[in-house]
């Protein structure tokens, strides 16, 4: 991939980033059982681990809904499939509608297991997309896409996953 390309695509995701968060200000996700935001995940460098089938790597997250700011941790990667990569700084954004029963500052409604396809691909600077759905107990949380970024080599797709939980 071109960086022309690369930058194209980073300019387009920063875009939607931006209207998503215009349209969470319009519709200020004071609606109960409703959240509106932007989870953002980046891979903690050296904890990528990918055995070809299956990959792993720790996360960390922020979820961003209205100012307020919650932080996650936990675990990314492909659960069965095939991934021939090599990564470096890899981030991921989210797009976040959740229906939940408590939606109130510091609940954390996000915790918990998402599941779905992912694809990515890399030649120096790579992009990829997650379709991951699932959630938490006492929510039912969707994530209709997120954009990857990352830098390094190989490609990679199958079932991916996503587990966080509220950072100590």
């Amino acid at each position: 991939m071109n960086s022309r390309v690369a930058s194209g695509f980073i300019g387009t995701l920063a875009a939607c980033a931006l209207a998503f968060t215009a349209l969470q200000g319009a519709f200020a996700a004071e609606t109960a059982g409703v959240q509106l935001g932007i989870l953002q995940c980046k891979v903690i460098p050296g904890t990528r681990v990918n055995l070809l089938v299956r990959s792993t790597a720790d996360v960390g997250c922020t979820f961003d809904y209205g100012g307020v700011v919650e932080k996650y941790r936990g675990e990314t990667g492909i659960a069965l499939g095939l991934d021939l990569s090599i990564k470096n700084d890899e981030q991921m954004a989210f797009g976040v509608i959740a229906a939940s029963s408590d939606v109130t500052p510091g609940a954390y409604s996000l915790a918990g297991k998402y599941v779905g396809g992912q694809a990515s691909a890399a030649a120096g600077v790579g992009v990829g997309a997650k379709v991951l759905i699932g959630g938490g107990k006492n929510n039912i949380s969707l994530q209709p896409l997120a954009l990857e970024t990352s830098t390094g080599i190989g490609a990679s797709g199958g079932l991916g996953f996503l587990y966080i939980e509220k950072a100590q």
